[in-house]
């Protein structure tokens, strides 16, 4: 199959051939764009919590005075700690997927001047970590003596825990136990690494950033009152959860049950995400909505070509050409078009990418997604001019130059 005919024949053609080229490359730009934020919502509604979500539950509580913040935290934990099918209860300011409590941005070094990036604080009571589930990786877990009281929002010195991702981007490649960072003249010194502890919104975070976590054990306060960590069997958590809620207005008749922010983990992961499926949901659409009206297009064109065509057809027919021939001639054609489209559309796709980036702050788009945007519309277009190209190929000779 020679090309020069055919690029002939759109030379003829040119304002059809460049409208549906220009229709593919719009059609390239969205794709791989709407695909690569597909995927990284995805990436983000797949997050590892690093914690028993199956066995987790929270209560939060308000409107308590300060002044019975530590009288409040002692009923709370001696009555749900009675309730049937309680494994263990205990203070915790946040929660993955719960609300924020503790993001604060961290220095490696006393004076201040080499900031660390900005990370969550999960500052939790004798058992919290434990109750989470997390996996140790290195160093130890909090012991006794480890849990201080609050000077202010934090201890003024504390034995922590860090994320191995939080660990690799502060000190990359060395040893992180016995590393120091601090927060304005709160001193930490790492005394255990765990595998992942996801911040409680992980889904604004990019990358490895969603584990930067630290986990910091204190005293009970009036900073650490009002959120509590359940562990329950899983089969039992639903049951021990409705029990909670209502033993609190016994239990706690000063404070009021936030019922929004009492939840299972689990229904907690679920709300936090969606938005996330939402958007995934849209971009679906628009990407459906999208290639349907890009094969409409070149149906209709490589429909009106035929048409067009049936004498040209007729005599390539009678001098010898199969149906073959005519088939592929249409498939070579439809494929110049949506190559010409595609490479325009790679222009527009990094185009679109930086607008992104520059408006909503979005990573840049990996290079991946050019040939994945590329074969889809490939395939849409050789499947898009089937249709007619075998209308075209089935056009008998006798018919066809009769017509003339």
């Amino acid at each position: 199959m020679q090309i020069r005919p055919i690029l002939a024949a759109l030379r003829r053609h040119r304002m059809a051939t460049v409208l549906i080229a220009l229709e593919i490359a719009l059609a390239c730009a969205v794709l791989c764009n709407a695909c690569f934020l597909i995927a990284g919502r995805i990436d983000a509604i797949q997050v590892d919590s690093g914690v028993d979500e199956a066995s987790l539950a929270t209560v939060q509580l308000a409107g308590y005075e300060n002044a019975h913040a530590v009288d409040l935290n002692a009923r709370v934990l001696a009555g749900l700690g009675s309730i049937a099918g309680v494994q263990s209860v205990s203070l915790l300011n946040s929660i993955p997927f719960g609300a924020r409590r503790g993001t604060a941005g961290i220095t490696t070094d006393m004076a201040g001047k080499h900031f660390g990036g900005v990370v969550e604080f999960y500052v939790g009571g004798p058992g919290s970590l434990s109750a989470l589930g997390t996996r140790l990786v290195a160093g130890r877990n909090p012991q006794p003596d480890d849990f201080r009281p609050f000077t202010a929002l934090m201890p003024d010195d504390a034995s922590v825990q860090v994320t191995r991702a939080l660990a690799e981007h502060l000190w990359p490649g060395a040893d992180p136990l016995g590393k120091e960072f601090w927060l304005d003249k709160s001193h930490f010194r790492v005394v255990g690494v765990i595998d992942h502890l996801v911040r409680p919104d992980p889904g604004g975070w990019p990358g490895d950033s969603r584990d930067w976590s630290v986990f910091v054990p204190a005293q009970s306060s009036v900073y650490l009152s009002g959120s509590y960590l359940l562990r329950a069997a899983p089969t039992d958590l639903p049951r021990v959860l409705r029990d909670a809620r209502a033993a609190i207005a016994k239990i706690a008749p000063d404070a009021v049950l936030d019922q929004d922010g009492t939840q299972t983990l689990g229904d907690l992961r679920t709300r936090s995400f969606q938005k996330d499926r939402a958007m995934i949901g849209m971009l679906v659409g628009v990407i459906v909505a999208l290639l349907l009206v890009t094969a409409l297009g070149i149906v209709g064109l490589a429909s009106f070509w035929v048409a067009q065509r049936r004498r040209q057809i007729g005599i390539r027919r009678a001098i010898g050409a199969t149906r073959r021939d005519i088939l592929h001639y249409f498939q070579t054609e439809n494929f110049l078009i949506v190559s010409f489209g595609i490479v325009l559309g790679m222009v527009l796709a990094y185009a679109l990418n930086l607008l992104l980036m520059t408006h909503y702050e979005l990573p840049r788009l990996p290079l991946v997604y050019l040939p994945i945007g590329a074969a889809a519309l490939w395939l849409l277009g050789q499947l898009a001019v089937l249709g007619p190209a075998l209308r075209a190929a089935a056009v008998p000779p006798v018919v066809a130059t009769r017509s003339v």
